[in-house]
């Protein structure tokens, strides 16, 4: 089952949405980790959060890459773009609740909006890669 998922989603542009995953992968999970063990007393959601959407990028890195059934690679790309808009919005209404940002803040624009973009494309390989099968 994931060498039937890896053969096509590892193929053409999809070598190069797996690798921009693994480095949001890198970046949030080392970001979350110096949030959470130096500052996390002062903004605790946001850093929470921002560990959340290390676990989510991890997952997604790791299913796209074909490690794991096809269906998590489509829940975590869709878990990435819920959050992507609940914790976007969320951070623009109540700013208060986000003294520092997240990798999802704003819906990404700390990060060029590529958190945004990111699980659509996702979502659009997978299915894309799902007919070619």
């Amino acid at each position: 089952m994931g060498d039937a998922l890896a053969e096509t989603t590892r193929s053409g542009p999809g070598r190069m949405l797996i690798a921009v995953y693994g480095i949001f992968a890198l970046a949030a999970t080392s970001r979350s980790a110096v949030q959470l063990a130096t500052r996390f007393d002062q903004a605790p959601l946001a850093y929470l959060l921002s560990a959340f959407a290390a676990v989510v990028y991890v997952v997604a890195t790791v299913a796209l890459a074909g490690a794991v059934p096809r269906r998590l690679a489509y829940l975590a790309c869709g878990v990435e773009l819920a959050g992507v808009l609940l914790v976007g919005a969320a951070s623009l209404v109540f700013r208060d609740a986000f003294p520092d940002a997240t990798v999802w803040s704003g819906f990404g624009s700390g990060y060029l909006f590529v958190p945004l973009v990111l699980p659509v494309l996702g979502l659009l390989w997978l299915r894309h890669t799902d007919r070619t099968r």
